[in-house]
């Protein structure tokens, strides 16, 4: 079973899984429904609409006796229509009230996180790499790292419980790709880059390719534990903005947001506190762990 559906990483996960004739059964939840392409691509997949914070979802997971669980819905910014709490309500409390049927599903064998490298933070006392043994330096602003943060400890909590489940938690650094235009994508291909005066971010991020590859694998065969997923390697932002052919301008931090807008578009008011500090610091990861097992 699958959450997420109605997104990239969902959606995409479930058509993979589907085409896997090694896996008798998919079946991809969302309170949302896909795209109808998506659904076509998804095959053989079981789309059930479900919000993951109503009882059904229990039912679900019961009657089709469910043995892998990948959570994969946590929402990076708010609804549309919706507020903070709103977007806490659907993380925290999905999340709360999924682990808690996995729990008590006595055909649950396996459950897989996908989190992200923003658990981590992203600050001027980082560490050059971080390692899975260790947390953010100091309390990470933004609201998607405090959701990733509390559904970790969720998840471990119910693994610590119930020690025959194998807990998978795979942090993904910022993707990029041809069909998904995110956020460091989006500003790279900026015209002009407004970047933080004194400041040259570390970069590390991972193609879409390949943290759907990393899904699939912690999903069917991987192993239990928290893996870090990116590309091997760190490239400044000064580097990246100069390969990508732009032209970067620096400006102080104060000034970021709205000289920034100015240069790029609305694209720069969307962005998060997450994405924001990301681009003033930037995070490296430590990948011996994915690579080595």
């Amino acid at each position: 079973l699958v959450t997420g559906a109605s997104t990239f990483l969902g959606g995409y996960l479930v058509t993979r899984l589907a085409q896997n004739p090694a896996i008798e059964r998919v079946i991809a939840v969302d309170a949302v429904s896909p795209s109808k392409d998506m659904l076509r691509r998804m095959g053989r997949a079981e789309f059930v609409r479900a919000d993951i914070r109503n009882p059904l979802i229990g039912k679900v997971i019961r009657n089709a006796e469910v043995d892998t669980v990948v959570h994969a819905s946590t929402l990076a910014r708010p609804p549309k229509s919706g507020s903070r709490a709103a977007m806490k309500d659907m993380n925290v409390i999905g999340a709360m009230q999924l682990f808690a049927v996995c729990q008590k599903a006595p055909s649950v064998r396996k459950v897989v996180l996908r989190s992200a490298s923003v658990v981590y933070g992203c600050s001027a006392k980082d560490p050059a790499k971080f390692t899975e043994e260790m947390s953010a330096r100091r309390r990470p602003a933004g609201a998607y790292a405090r959701d990733c943060i509390e559904i970790e400890g969720y998840l471990r909590g119910m693994g610590r419980r119930r020690p025959d489940i194998d807990v998978s938690i795979v942090r993904l650094a910022p993707l990029v790709g041809p069909r998904l235009n995110a956020t460091v994508a989006q500003y790279l291909t900026s015209p002009v880059v407004p970047t933080i005066l004194g400041r040259d971010a570390r970069l590390q991020v991972l193609h879409e390719e390949d943290a759907l590859a990393a899904l699939e694998r912690a999903t069917v065969s991987g192993p239990a534990g928290t893996f870090n997923v990116a590309g091997d390697g760190v490239v400044m932002m000064s580097q990246a903005i100069r390969r990508a052919g732009r032209i970067e301008v620096p400006m102080p931090f104060a000034l970021f947001r709205n000289l920034g807008r100015a240069l790029m578009g609305p694209v720069m008011r969307s962005y998060t506190t997450e994405q924001l500090e990301y681009f003033q610091f930037g995070c490296a990861l430590d990948t011996t762990r994915m690579r080595t097992e």
